[in-house]
């Protein structure tokens, strides 16, 4: 399933994540984490558990963000399962494999068996990406930018070079694992034009979605992911083809093809929502 836009809905506001789920973004995230001051915590994790009753399963993917393993996702699992499961958890600050497979023996214990979306946002997380995108439980591997500028002490500029390694290096430890990257979100939800370049620069290096902080946000991100009709034309013919030929190397618009454009042909179908094998 594509996950081009992934929305953020506050846990402490019931009212809020009802209606995120009317909202047409592809996995709306329920979240317990930077959303929520501490004291709100306990009543957000209740508020959580009341809405997905409501929204289970009629919503597309939801999913919801718990606190980092040891700093409180126990305990938000312990109250949020206990009505129906999420569709995938977040893991927020995963510094390396361990805290993933920490959370699956969380939900384990719950069980409950479903994706965790491992959001890297530290030196030590992007370092050991390759490592966190290969654990088992790992469905998508989240870039985080605004916390890994804070924690390795750069500043944040309109560019981006402050985060570009890092931002490139998520893409490859996800894709060498085989599960999708998503970018991280745009922070002036004021901006669509500059939400609408920033989304077109991660397409460029990768990435299959983007984070949202605003549903005004969601619209510009499914647009900009989803190929235009020249690019779906381009991957049916390369698929095509591919079938045709029946192995080997072929042929289209005159230029040689092989395995690398068969699997960049896939990734536009699926982003276009057109299955196909």
């Amino acid at each position: 399933m594509a996950r081009r836009s992934v929305l953020f809905s506050p846990g402490d506001d019931g009212k809020k994540l009802r209606k995120a789920a009317a909202i047409k973004a592809d996995v709306i995230v329920y979240d317990l984490e930077d959303a929520v001051v501490p004291d709100a915590k306990p009543a957000a994790r209740e508020t959580v558990r009341e809405a997905l009753v409501d929204v289970m399963p009629a919503a597309p993917e939801v999913c919801v963000r718990v606190n980092p393993v040891g700093s409180g996702a126990e305990d938000d699992l312990a109250v949020v399962l206990d009505g129906p499961a999420p569709d995938s958890v977040m893991l927020p600050k995963t510094r390396d494999a361990s805290d993933v497979r920490k959370l699956a023996s969380l939900l384990e214990t719950h069980g409950v068996d479903c994706p965790v979306l491992a959001l890297v946002e530290s030196a030590a997380g992007v370092l050991h990406a390759e490592a966190i995108a290969a654990a088992a439980p790992t469905d998508a591997l989240v870039f985080g930018a605004e916390d890994l500028v804070g924690d390795i002490g750069a500043t944040r500029t309109a560019s981006g070079r402050e985060v570009s390694h890092a931002r490139q290096h998520v893409v490859l430890a996800a894709r060498a694992a085989g599960v999708s990257p998503i970018d991280t979100h745009y922070p002036d939800f004021n901006d669509l034009d500059g939400l609408r370049t920033d989304a077109q620069a991660a397409i460029e290096l990768g990435y299959d979605g983007k984070l949202a902080i605003h549903p005004a946000q969601v619209p510009v991100i499914n647009e900009t992911f989803t190929p235009d009709e020249d690019r779906i034309e381009w991957a049916e013919r390369i698929l095509d083809a591919r079938d045709a030929a029946d192995g080997g190397v072929f042929v289209v618009d005159g230029e040689m093809i092989d395995e690398p454009q068969v699997n960049q042909a896939r990734r536009v179908l699926e982003r276009a929502g057109i299955d196909r094998d």
